[in-house]
């Protein structure tokens, strides 16, 4: 079981952010109707963090929007920064790009082993729609959301 699992972008106000609140909303979903992701007992905490970040930025506003009209909350959401820490406490680390795999190994040799890219099970990489227009950014959280519940359905 993964305690502290760990999603990963460029800047953390897009992707990784919607990965993270979504993972958040719908394993508690899954626990309050007592289905797979509660057999554990054991708690999950879902975070995230940018390899580029700066640390404070809000999450992209239409990505809050997107997300809101899922019922999913983002609006405390702050940027920050990966480090070596932040690679050290996670459990799991997922990336939104394949090629963020060696960038996050990178940064910490205990990542080796533990970073998988978020569609890792359909092949796919989460194109970042940060400055695009709105239906990039309904074709990234629909895609996010496909890949947090394969990996709900795995992991929990």
């Amino acid at each position: 079981m993964f305690a502290n699992v760990l999603i990963v972008c460029h800047a953390n106000v897009c992707r990784s952010p919607a990965a993270e609140m979504l993972f958040k909303a719908r394993h508690a979903g899954r626990a309050a109707m007592g289905t797979a992701g509660a057999r554990s007992g054991a708690p999950m905490r879902f975070q995230s963090a940018g390899i580029r970040a700066l640390d404070g930025d809000r999450m992209d506003p239409v990505m809050r929007r997107l997300l809101a009209e899922r019922g999913v909350a983002s609006s405390g959401h702050r940027a920050r920064r990966l480090d070596r820490r932040i690679v050290r406490d996670a459990d799991l680390i997922l990336v939104t790009e394949r090629a963020q795999v060696k960038q996050v190994e990178s940064l910490d040799l205990s990542a080796r082993g533990k970073v998988y890219p978020l569609g890792k099970w359909d092949d796919a990489d989460v194109v970042d729609p940060h400055g695009g227009h709105e239906a990039g950014y309904r074709e990234s959280l629909v895609l996010i959301e496909h890949l947090v519940m394969g990996w709900l359905n795995k992991i929990c």
